[in-house]
């Protein structure tokens, strides 16, 4: 029978991270056995009581969602060695932990325009104008799709279906996978990409680490942050690509109903999608204050 400790490793996470979350299901399991249950018998009802526990104990509202994060782990496992069916707090979060992005948020038609404003026939070099249109793929994934700067390492060829406009983003650790459309100028430009950009860039590029890539590069892959200091040239309002994610999540929650955008975002619970609402409604307010302050 596979341990707690074989499935998080099998899972991937590092030595410490499995230390933390073996700790908080030891913790877990003394305060069921102290209330005459154990985690494979417990319910939600009772699980409330353990978070009513772990607020009188003074943790925080984030030191007791990281804790239920731990635990849902557990119970995922107690789930693949068939001692539950299923996970009591699967969607159980305390509200009012309040992240915020505070970024300068960007205009559909500013995310547009740093797209059509990349150059990709300035350098009479071949090597060079195929590295320009490499880029320029990237920049249109940033400004159209929302993608995560970590997103880029794990694309590789088969995740395109041009045939079908899409593109495949795998989930990651703190990600969900999802499916996204892509532009009609996307799809004619990645065809290009692959067929004849793609090949000479693979060449090119010293200590590949995975010939399947989409977009190949050595173990040093520095190429969006060099991205972005191009494009705050076109717009001086560019800071990073959490700020180009930002805004478009929140141009999506002007478009689609909380439940797509997390969907498109990759989100893996619900209240990280409505983080933004909070950050969305306090930049409304700051360009209220900046354009009809009130004395």
């Amino acid at each position: 029978m596979k341990t707690f400790n074989d499935y998080l490793q099998e899972t991937g996470y590092t030595p410490k991270t499995i230390r933390t979350k073996e700790d908080e299901a030891r913790h877990f399991t003394k305060w069921c056995k102290k209330r005459a249950t154990t985690p494979d018998q417990i319910d939600y009802k009772m699980c409330l009581k353990y978070i009513e526990h772990l607020t009188k104990k003074g943790n925080s509202k984030k030191t007791i969602n990281h804790k239920l994060g731990h635990l849902r782990n557990y119970f995922k496992y107690l789930i693949d060695e068939a001692y539950r069916i299923d996970n009591p707090i699967e969607s159980t979060f305390i509200r009012g932990e309040k992240k915020h992005t505070n970024y300068t948020l960007l205009e559909p038609e500013e995310l547009d325009d740093l797209y059509y404003s990349f150059e990709t026939d300035k350098n009479k070099e071949p090597y060079y104008r195929c590295t320009a249109k490499r880029n320029k793929m990237i920049i249109g994934l940033l400004v159209y799709q929302g993608l995560d700067t970590k997103d880029f390492r794990t694309l590789k060829l088969e995740h395109l279906q041009l045939q079908k406009g899409k593109i495949y983003i795998p989930g990651r650790k703190r990600s969900n996978a999802r499916t996204l459309d892509l532009k009609p100028w996307q799809i004619m430009e990645m065809m290009e990409y692959v067929n004849s950009i793609r090949p000479v860039l693979e060449k090119r590029v010293k200590n590949l680490t995975d010939h399947e890539r989409l977009f190949p590069y050595g173990e040093q892959f520095t190429i969006i942050s060099i991205l972005i200091k191009k494009m705050k040239t076109y717009n001086q309002k560019i800071s990073s690509a959490k700020q180009i994610r930002a805004s478009v999540i929140i141009h999506w929650l002007g478009q689609y109903n909380l439940r797509k955008v997390q969907y498109l975002a990759g989100h893996k619970h619900i209240c990280s999608t409505e983080n933004y609402l909070q950050d969305d409604l306090e930049n409304l307010h700051e360009i209220v204050n900046n354009f009809h302050p009130i004395y």
